[in-house]
């Protein structure tokens, strides 16, 4: 079973990606958006002395993040936006501590943070049992694949089994191309009609599909199929509940558990008083949302 993976630069919506300033590494302010500021808190005591002693002094936690993927992080007018840098900022205030986001390449974020060159990895990372064998992960957000229909949603489609006797378009290459071919199988088996699914090289053509009928729906990540329906305005929206959802975690090396269990009480600390919630809300990512704040969650899947 596929949970929830983070899918390469390729993977991503590129109607997501043409609002996106182009990405280089280097070191990036993050900032939240204008609309629906994130609320503000205050510095807890008791987390800030569990902080490491280097921490304390420097004020500052070093994150590593390929921000070019939209809503979770990205560029605009070279600030780091979006919902992981929002959630950091929260969980920085109940530490006493600013989280600081670095642009990098996705594939050597890992790496980057065994060496101690960040603090830590927030990059819509999901956290599987591979993974976790390299580094720590906080959990703080719950993804899988959604089902992109119609405004309006004419075919009434709630789920996979909906779509048995129809035709899908989806991106090649993707998490959610190997759903819908697990998804043939059953629609086979079940005799509920076959499934058939275009596949295209990027996300806004298996879009196209959908908008001229061609395909009675599209299928990407959870964030990014609920950002490509606010950027369409109105075209299209999104269905049923998550598909094979998995957690995104921030990743911490293996020996900074001082780290990592602050930051375990920081996002617990924002879960408990609403200013988690009022975050996702924010981005209109509220499905995603997770009631606990669990070290390592998704390599017991």
């Amino acid at each position: 079973m596929l949970v929830g993976t983070r899918r390469m630069m390729a993977g991503f919506s590129a109607l997501a990606a043409v609002t996106l300033v182009a990405a280089g590494c280097g070191s990036t302010k993050s900032t939240s958006t204008p609309n629906s500021p994130v609320p503000t808190g205050s510095k807890d005591p008791a987390i800030f002395a569990m902080l490491p002693q280097s921490i304390q002094q420097s004020g500052v936690v070093e994150v590593g993040s390929d921000a070019a993927y939209p809503p979770v992080e990205y560029q605009d007018n070279g600030q780091i936006i979006g919902l992981d840098p929002d959630i950091a900022a929260a969980m920085g205030q109940k530490m006493g501590v600013t989280w600081h986001f670095t642009n990098a390449t996705f594939a050597g974020l890992i790496p980057a943070v065994q060496s101690g060159r960040y603090n830590v990895a927030m990059s819509a990372m999901s956290d599987n049992k591979e993974r976790e064998q390299k580094l720590n992960f906080l959990d703080y957000f719950n993804v899988g694949t959604s089902i992109i229909v119609a405004a309006g949603n004419p075919q009434n489609i709630q789920g996979l089994d909906d779509l048995c006797g129809k035709t899908i378009a989806v991106q090649r290459g993707t998490t959610q191309d190997e759903v819908s071919k697990e998804q043939q199988a059953k629609c086979a088996s079940s005799g509920k009609g076959t499934l058939t699914v275009l596949t295209f090289t990027t996300d806004p053509e298996a879009l196209l599909q959908v908008q001229t009928g061609r395909a009675v729906a599209d299928m990407n990540d959870y964030p990014v199929a609920e950002y490509t329906v606010q950027q369409t305005k109105g075209k299209y929206e999104v269905v049923g509940t998550q598909i094979q959802a998995g957690p995104y975690g921030i990743g911490f090396d293996k020996d900074e558990t001082q780290l990592l269990n602050a930051s375990q009480a920081a996002l617990k600390a924002i879960i408990s008083d609403g200013t988690y919630t009022a975050i996702l809300a924010k981005w209109g990512l509220q499905q995603g949302s997770l009631t606990t704040a669990e070290i390592n969650g998704g390599g017991k899947s």
